[in-house]
């Protein structure tokens, strides 16, 4: 069963690198879309550094400005079904969750 976790970004070059690490490390083999908003600080560069090590597992979409946390999640969902994901879950990036 293909389960994904959606993760909007912004800004979020100082969590990203260890909530993937966190996501990918969970029991049952999840995948992580990150979807950013065209973040100044980085944050989709590191994710696109970081895909080969989790390679088929670990997906980006970057969009053209900052559109919105509600827009990324919809972006994110339509992705994911897209795909035939039977499982998807929604987390911020700042480990509130």
């Amino acid at each position: 069963m293909k389960r994904l976790i959606i993760i909007p970004t912004y800004n979020e070059r100082e969590n990203i690198a260890k909530m993937i690490d966190t996501v990918m490390a969970l029991e049952g083999g999840f995948d992580l879309l990150i979807v950013d908003d065209s973040s100044p600080d980085g944050t989709a560069e590191l994710v696109r550094n970081l895909q080969p090590e989790f390679e088929g597992r670990l997906h980006i979409v970057e969009r053209a400005g900052k559109l919105g946390l509600g827009t990324a999640y919809i972006c994110g969902f339509k992705w994911a079904l897209e795909r035939d994901y039977a499982r998807i879950f929604e987390m911020d990036c700042d480990f509130s969750h």
